[in-house]
C-alpha cells in the first residue's frame, strides 16, 4: 500500500477506537517493551508524549511507570522548533512544567536540552508500519530528519497499535527503517 492510504486508513480506525480500548492497547505496548528491551541498562530514553485528539498511545502511564521503577534512567521527549520542521529534546522529570504546542503536543519549559547522540533508544510514533521496518507517520518528516542525528547504535523503537501490513510501496531512501516496532500483540525485530 501506499502511505497516503495507509495514514488515511490508520486514522479513521484510530478515531473509532473507543477510550478504554486505546488505554488497554497502550498498557500491551508498555508490557512488551519492559519485557523485551533492557531499560535497566540504558542511561537515556526518548519518548514521545502523546497527541490525544490524534489517539495516540498514552505514553503517561509508562513514564511514572519508569519514574517509579528505574529512577536512574533519564527521560527525554521532543520539542518542535519555531520553524515547524525540526525537534529539540528536552530531560523531562516528573517536576518538569508542561505546555501545549499549536498541534496540541505538550512540550517541557525551560527543561535540559539533551542532544540525539545521547540517545539509548528511541520511542517512535507511528501510524502503520510494514513488515521490513519502514513506517507511517504524519508525512512531516520530523522524525526521519531527527533519527539521522543519533548514534547509529541507538535503538529505533517503533511505536503502533496494528499489526504491520506486508509492504509500503513508497519507500524512498530519506526514510530511516526501525530496529524493532511494538504493537500490543508482539514486538516485531528487524534486520
Amino acid at each position: 500500500m501506499l502511505k497516503a492510504d495507509l495514514r488515511r486508513e490508520a486514522l479513521a480506525r484510530r478515531r473509532e477506537l473507543p477510550p478504554q480500548e486505546l488505554a488497554r492497547r497502550s498498557e500491551a505496548l508498555w508490557q512488551q517493551l519492559r519485557q523485551a528491551f533492557p531499560l535497566q541498562a540504558w542511561q537515556w530514553l526518548h519518548v514521545f508524549l502523546p497527541i490525544p485528539r490524534q489517539q495516540e498511545p498514552d505514553t503517561w502511564p509508562l513514564l511514572r511507570q519508569l519514574w517509579a521503577e528505574l529512577p536512574t534512567l533519564r527521560i527525554a521527549v521532543p520539542v518542535v522548533q519555531s520553524d515547524g520542521q525540526t525537534l529539540r529534546h528536552h530531560h523531562l522529570t516528573p517536576e518538569t512544567q508542561l505546555r501545549t504546542n499549536r498541534w496540541g503536543i505538550s512540550e517541557p519549559v525551560g527543561a535540559e536540552e539533551v542532544q540525539p547522540a545521547q540517545l539509548d533508544a528511541v520511542l517512535i510514533p507511528l501510524l502503520a508500519f510494514d513488515e521490513t521496518g519502514h513506517r507511517v507517520g504524519y508525512g512531516k518528516g520530523f522524525y526521519d530528519r531527527f533519527l539521522l542525528e543519533c548514534r547509529p547504535d541507538a535503538l529505533r523503537i517503533g511505536v503502533g497499535l496494528e499489526p504491520p501490513v506486508p509492504r509500503i510501496l513508497d519507500v524512498w531512501e530519506g526514510d530511516t527503517r526501525l530496529h524493532a516496532c511494538l504493537t500490543p500483540e508482539r514486538v516485531w525485530r528487524f534486520t
